[in-house]
């Protein structure tokens, strides 16, 4: 182990748990609702919601205090609210609240972020593998044809199927076993969606893998010591995909994040 890879290891690690116990970071989501055309409540907030072609519309009175972000005023009347998928998009704020529109597959809801919810009061750190290098390894990324990128179909933590857009797939030996997994292009390297033989027991039942843009022959590395929790670890209000089909391998990966720990 080097020194230097140990500590840019725990850098990132205090740097997930600051993000996640964060005012309004993940374990802050107290609700995510989904929202139709037609004006409606939703609880713990006031005023009329419902979505159109833009976005989230909010029909409220000055007094009730809702602000989208930037404006000087509370909303007095009608205000648009744009989600995540949008380049312009909004966010507002009720008091210590935080609104965020989201769009998936097509749907829209409003997450409420509460930085007084009980998870993130009772936060009490991420267990995680000591850093251990013979964890990070090699590994070769081999895009899909054009015509062979697909989206498969795969179970979320909130108990729906949803298409999870896979681009490629990485190959790399790690602990003595030459294995395959199906990834996707996130930014400027990739993402992926794994389990082991430890998820649901000494780790959370599956977790998410980020790699470096490939060089021009596909080399990059995986390091599963950065093997890390997925939002729905931290709050059941995110949507989570499960892992595609062969993205669950079959020998313990005794690296990375494990579980949330609570006083």
């Amino acid at each position: 182990m080097t020194a230097t890879a140990a500590e840019d290891w725990k850098h990132w690690s205090d740097r997930r748990a600051a993000s996640v116990s964060a005012p309004h970071g993940q374990l802050a989501l107290t609700g995510t609702h989904w929202l139709e055309r037609e004006p409606a409540g939703i609880p713990g907030l006031p005023g009329l919601w419902w979505t159109d072609a833009e976005g989230i519309r909010v029909r409220a009175a000055a007094a009730d205090g809702i602000t989208v972000a930037g404006a000087a005023t509370p909303v007095d009347g009608e205000a648009l609210l744009r989600p995540d998928t949008d380049p312009a998009a909004d966010t507002a704020t009720l008091g210590d609240l935080l609104l965020v529109p989201i769009e998936r597959e097509g749907e829209l809801a409003l997450r409420v972020f509460d930085p007084a919810a009980p998870r993130r009061t009772a936060f009490a750190g991420i267990s995680a593998y000591s850093y251990a290098p013979e964890w990070a390894v090699p590994a070769v990324f081999t895009a899909f044809e054009e015509d062979a990128a697909q989206a498969v179909l795969v179970p979320n933590a909130d108990g729906k199927e949803r298409p999870l857009a896979v681009t490629g797939r990485i190959e790399f030996t790690v602990a003595g076993e030459h294995r395959t997994l199906t990834v996707s292009r996130s930014g400027n390297g990739l993402s992926g969606v794994i389990a082991d033989a430890t998820s649901g027991r000494d780790t959370y039942r599956f977790r998410f893998i980020t790699l470096p843009e490939p060089d021009a022959d596909g080399h990059t590395v995986l390091d599963l010591n950065r093997a890390y929790l997925p939002p729905c670890a931290f709050a059941d209000h995110f949507i989570c995909p499960f892992p595609p089909p062969g993205n669950r391998l079959d020998f313990a990966v005794e690296a990375g994040e494990k579980q949330v720990l609570t006083r």
